[in-house]
């Protein structure tokens, strides 16, 4: 919970950068400074083969995406509206496959809360919705390449390399939106407190927490997340929603604790205690493959 809130909690203080540097400065400076502090814990080496490079590079790839597309759509829409459209790529990867009549029930559950969140209450920023879809593909994606860095390099390593050629591929568009204002003293404080807030300690959580409980249990409590973060715009941003899109957010964390807690159990499948990744209730049967599986 600690790394849910510590994610919210930074994409709300985000908005605070964005008429300084735009959410491409924001997206540049979380990353360049996450990757400074990931490379100097984890220190990942460069003697890989070029099939593991290829992976971290499109895990970095879609990092950077998501990232660009989540800031945009939080600076056109509420938080918990932003963040329970992002979330449905990683809902869509755990019902992909499935088989189970009740996992369509989940999945009827979540489209009703997406009909209700887009379509009543307050009107939302069309381009901002459109935004939010696509940090969902690109998290879901990022989700399956992940799952093949993680299995290729069992630690942080890969993390690391994959957010440092996500800051080299944000870098220019930082430069051309924000220019010399990505210097400015005060917007490096607060851009390092977006890094830590958004990246460090939740990834150290994660991990930290994938130790203790098994999988199920973490993807049930970070099915939480569009819950959180619609009660974090509304704290700090005083971002309101409308009752029905209040609905909406609590049909897809329903929707997703429910899918987590039917889905089938694997007992072969335990959890990987270094995989510093953002898993959710989607990607607990992905992200946490030992590399003998």
């Amino acid at each position: 919970m600690g790394g849910v809130v510590g994610l919210q909690c930074g994409a709300a203080l985000t908005t605070r950068l964005y008429p300084a540097v735009g959410p491409a400065g924001v997206v540049t400076l979380r990353l360049c400074i996450a990757a400074v502090v990931l490379t100097a814990l984890w220190r990942p080496g460069l003697r890989w083969d070029r099939t593991t490079f290829g992976i971290a590079a499109a895990a970095g790839t879609l990092l950077a995406v998501h990232h660009l597309s989540y800031y945009k759509a939080v600076d056109r829409l509420p938080l918990g509206a932003a963040t329970t459209m992002e979330f449905l790529g990683p809902f869509a990867i755990a019902l992909f496959g499935s088989r189970r009549a009740t996992d369509l029930l989940w999945a009827c559950l979540a489209a009703a809360g997406v009909v209700l969140l887009s379509h009543s209450g307050i009107p939302l920023d069309a381009a901002g919705l459109a935004f939010a879809t696509l940090a969902g593909c690109c998290w879901g994606g990022y989700i399956l390449v992940g799952t093949h860095l993680a299995e290729r390099v069992p630690d942080g390593r890969g993390l690391a390399l994959a957010v440092t050629w996500g800051a080299l591929l944000s870098l220019p568009y930082g430069i051309a939106q924000a220019g010399t204002r990505l210097l400015d003293p005060g917007t490096l404080a607060l851009a390092v407190a977006v890094a830590v807030l958004s990246s460090v300690l939740p990834y150290t959580f994660h991990l930290e927490a994938l130790r203790r409980v098994p999988p199920r249990v973490f993807g049930i409590l970070t099915s939480l997340e569009p819950a959180v973060g619609a009660l974090i715009g509304l704290v700090l941003l005083g971002q309101h929603l409308g009752l029905p899109q209040w609905a909406g957010v609590t049909a897809v964390a329903l929707a997703a604790i429910g899918a987590t807690r039917t889905s089938s159990p694997d007992p072969s499948r335990a959890p990987k205690p270094t995989t510093p990744e953002r898993p959710s209730s989607a990607t607990d049967g992905l992200t946490t493959r030992t590399p003998a599986e």
